[in-house]
C-alpha cells in the first residue's frame, strides 16, 4: 500500500500557472526539490467570496523519498498536512458453480450499472435488465419527444440506459465521504469522462459525454461475461417461503434467480405499485418540488466573479442558494446546469414533468437551476406508502393540462409571478425548454405552500445574486422527481428487503440522491451479495 503526504489549502491566483504548485510544495515542506519524487493534485476548488482576488485551492498529495516528515511544523500544520494511503477497491472473485443461479440487477442507472459491473468482475455474470432502450435508440426516441412527437413511456428522459442522470448535467460531487467514489470516477475516466472528475471538486461529465461513457461500461460489463437486455421490464416476482425464487420480465418470460438487486429508478411508479402489492415491504420519504428559473448566464458569471467572469480558467458560474424566508419551508436551488437547457422529462401519458441538462463546455448562454421547496408526507394526504406517486401524479396532471397538452410546459415571468399577475409575454430572455411553454400563472399547478414559499424566497435570492429576481427571469414548472417518495425498507446488515433475496439500492429505493452516491451504493450491496456467495463456497 502506496503512502503520501497530504498538503491542503494551497493558493494560485487566476495569473498563476499549474505548474508552480511543486514550487509552493518545496516552499512549504523546506527541503530539496531531489527530495520530492512526484504530486498529484486530489481536488481542486475556487474560492471567489473575494470577487477581486479569486482563488484556486488545491489539496495535493506528495510522494517523497524520505516520509518521516514532522507534521508539526507550523508551515505543516498551517496546510493541514497528514499521512494518507492510496485508496484500492478490491472485488474479490467467486469460484464457479454450476448450480449457481445468476444473479439479475434491474436498472441500467448509477447503481444497477456499478453493481453489475462489480458482480461481473467477481466472475458471476450478473444478468442486468432495463426496461429502457440502449442509448442510441434512448436518444432518438427523446430527440422525438423534444420536437413534439410522442412520448415513448419506456424510452424517456427517466428511462434507457444509464438512468435519468444521462439526460442531466452530469454532476458527480457528492455530500457523502465514501472512497469507493475514487473508484467511481477512476472507472468513468476510462469509459471517456474527462480525467479532471478525479479532483475537480464540482465535476461534472455533461450529457454529451455521459450517453458516450455509459455504452463504454455496458460494453465492458459485457466482456466480464454479464448480460445486458434492454427493453425488458420487470413485472412480477416468484416468491416462495418469503424467498425470492424467479422473476417476470414483459409479462411471461420467467427468469430463475434467488438473487436481484432492485435498482430502479426514482420514476419507475409501475413496478413500485407492483412489489408493493408483492409484499415488499416501503416507507414514505420526504422530497421536494418546485419550478426552474432561467437567466442569462453573463448575468450569472458577472454576479459570481465580477470583472474575473472573463476568464477562460473559470468557466461558466454556477450558484447554490438557499432562503429561509418562509417560516415553514426552505427554498433551495436544486441540480443547477450553468448552460444549456430545460427539458421535458415526462415519463407517464398526460403528466408533466420538467429538468435541466447541460452538455459538457456549459456554453450556452443560459443557465437554469431548480428552485425547490420540501414536501413531507404529512403533506401527502394518506398514509399509504404510495401516496407520495399520487401526490406527483395529482400536480403533474395540472401541469400538463395547464401547458395546453403536448407537453408544453406552464412558465411564468418572475415578475409577474411576484405580483400575482399570468404571464402573456415571453419577455426578453425566452425560454430554452422543449418542446415548448405556455405563458400563464403557476398558481395553478403547484401546491399553495410551494407558491408562497417561492415569493418569500425570491426578493431574498435576488439579494444575493443581483437580478436574480429580474423582471425578464422566467419560471417553468413543474419540477417534481428530486428524489424518490419512498424508501423500499432493507435489513441494515444483510441489505436484503423483507424478502430474501431482494436488494433494494439507489436513489429510486430510496438510498441514494445523484450519480455518484447511487453507483456507490451499487458498489455496497454488490460487495454484499458476492461476501455471502464466499461464505457459502469456501466458508469466509
Amino acid at each position: 500500500m502506496s503512502h503520501f503526504l497530504r498538503l491542503e489549502e494551497i493558493k494560485l491566483t487566476l495569473a498563476d500557472n499549474e505548474s508552480i504548485i511543486s514550487d509552493k510544495i518545496q516552499k512549504i515542506l523546506q527541503i530539496p526539490k531531489e527530495g520530492i519524487v512526484s504530486h498529484k493534485i486530489v481536488k481542486k476548488s475556487i474560492d471567489s467570496r473575494e470577487k477581486h482576488n479569486i482563488l484556486f485551492i488545491y489539496s495535493v498529495d506528495v510522494d517523497l523519498k524520505n516520509m518521516d516528515i514532522d507534521l508539526l511544523k507550523p508551515n505543516l500544520v498551517k496546510h493541514r498536512a497528514k499521512m494518507v494511503e492510496e485508496f484500492i477497491y478490491d472485488i474479490r472473485t467467486v469460484p464457479e458453480d454450476a448450480e449457481r443461479k445468476r444473479p439479475v440487477v434491474v436498472g441500467t442507472g448509477p447503481a444497477g450499472l456499478f453493481a453489475g459491473l462489480a458482480l461481473a468482475k467477481a466472475w458471476l455474470r450478473p444478468i442486468i435488465i432495463e426496461r429502457g432502450k440502449a442509448v442510441e435508440g434512448r436518444l432518438k426516441d427523446v430527440g422525438i419527444f423534444m420536437k413534439g412527437g410522442p412520448l415513448n413511456p419506456n424510452s424517456n428522459i427517466q428511462f434507457g440506459e444509464g438512468g435519468a442522470g444521462t439526460f442531466s448535467d452530469g454532476k458527480l460531487y457528492t455530500m457523502i465521504n465514501d472512497p469507493r467514489s475514487k473508484y467511481v470516477f477512476e472507472e468513468l475516466v476510462e469509459a471517456g469522462a474527462p480525467e479532471e472528475i478525479l479532483y475537480t471538486a464540482k465535476a461534472h461529465v455533461g450529457t454529451d459525454k455521459l450517453r458516450i461513457l455509459v455504452k463504454k461500461l455496458r460494453e465492458k460489463i459485457i466482456s466480464l461475461g454479464a448480460e445486458v437486455r434492454f427493453e425488458t421490464c420487470l413485472t412480477d416476482f416468484e416468491i416462495v417461503d418469503s424467498k425470492l425464487v424467479a422473476i417476470i420480465v414483459n409479462g411471461d418470460e420467467r427468469i430463475e434467480t434467488d438473487t436481484l438487486v432492485l435498482a430502479v429508478g426514482h420514476s419507475a411508479r409501475d413496478t413500485y405499485e407492483m412489489i408493493y402489492a408483492r409484499g415488499l415491504h416501503m416507507a414514505q420519504k420526504a422530497f421536494s418540488m418546485g419550478v426552474r428559473i432561467e437567466h442569462d448566464a453573463t448575468m450569472i458569471n458577472q454576479s459570481q466573479f465580477w470583472e474575473a467572469c472573463v476568464s477562460p480558467k473559470l468557466g461558466t458560474a454556477s450558484y447554490k442558494l438557499v432562503s429561509h424566508a418562509d417560516d415553514a419551508r426552505t427554498v433551495y436551488s436544486f441540480c443547477m446546469c450553468p448552460g444549456w437547457h430545460v427539458v421535458a422529462a415526462s415519463s407517464e401519458d398526460g403528466r408533466l414533468c420538467i429538468n435541466g441538462m447541460s452538455e459538457y463546455r456549459q456554453n450556452s448562454g443560459i443557465s437554469n437551476s431548480a428552485l425547490m421547496v420540501p414536501v413531507n408526507p404529512e403533506d401527502f394526504g394518506s398514509a399509504h406508502p404510495l401516496a407520495g406517486v399520487e401526490f406527483q401524479r395529482k400536480w403533474e396532471e395540472k401541469a400538463f393540462a395547464l401547458g395546453w397538452g403536448n407537453y408544453h410546459a406552464p412558465a411564468q415571468l418572475v415578475g409577474d409571478f411576484l405580483k400575482w399577475i399570468p404571464s402573456t409575454g415571453i419577455g426578453k430572455l425566452g425560454s430554452t425548454y422543449l418542446p415548448g411553454i405556455t405563458m400563464t400563472s403557476l398558481d395553478e399547478c403547484l401546491p399553495d405552500f410551494i407558491t408562497k414559499a417561492l415569493r418569500k424566497a425570491l426578493p431574498e435570492l435576488d439579494r444575493k445574486i443581483k437580478w436574480f429576481a429580474s423582471n425578464d427571469a422566467i419560471l417553468t414548472a413543474i419540477e417534481a422527481r428530486s428524489s424518490a417518495v419512498l424508501r423500499i425498507n432493507r435489513d441494515k446488515e444483510t441489505l436484503q428487503s423483507n424478502i430474501a433475496g431482494i436488494y433494494p439500492s439507489g436513489e429510486g429505493a430510496g438510498y441514494a440522491g445523484g450519480i455518484t452516491s447511487s453507483a456507490i451504493d451499487g458498489l455496497i450491496v454488490a460487495e454484499k451479495i458476492i461476501e455471502g456467495y464466499l461464505v457459502e463456497t469456501i466458508g469466509f
